[in-house]
């Protein structure tokens, strides 16, 4: 089972891609690629060997779960009233695991410890040249 080269976001493929379709295949492709390769390292690791069924399977079920994970971050962002998923709804995604639920917020609390301490950027004025007053 060699998982041969995959391909990073930055190839250009995605913007060749005509139809949602064909970018879903072209993930679930990658996807199964990375998992045969994690498999294949963790069976040569333990000196064992994993029936190609089983990685498959294996793969299909994680991008399965992957798919509606994205669903659910996206469904927590709009109802919060973003347009965009961040930290704290992959934290809300794990909520009936609480182990999992306290390794992602310390993993959260170390990006936010590494990040410089800067001041906020204010909003630039309209083009008409008006100026906002802080309160």
């Amino acid at each position: 089972m060699d998982a041969g080269g995959v391909g990073g976001a930055g190839d250009g493929c995605f913007e060749k891609m005509e139809t949602e379709e064909e970018r879903t295949e072209l993930l679930r492709d990658r996807f199964r690629l990375s998992v045969i390769s994690i498999a294949d390292a963790e069976a040569k690791k333990l000196g064992m060997q994993v029936a190609e069924p089983v990685v498959a399977c294996i793969a299909d079920l994680a991008f399965k779960f992957t798919e509606q994970l994205a669903k659910d971050v996206e469904l927590f962002a709009y109802h919060a009233g973003r347009k965009s998923v961040n930290v704290k709804d992959v934290i809300l995604s794990a909520h009936r695991n609480d182990h999992l639920t306290s390794l992602l917020r310390s993993f959260s609390q170390e990006l936010r410890d590494k990040e410089p301490k800067t001041e906020r950027k204010r909003k630039k004025s309209s083009e008409k040249g008006e100026t906002s007053v802080p309160s």
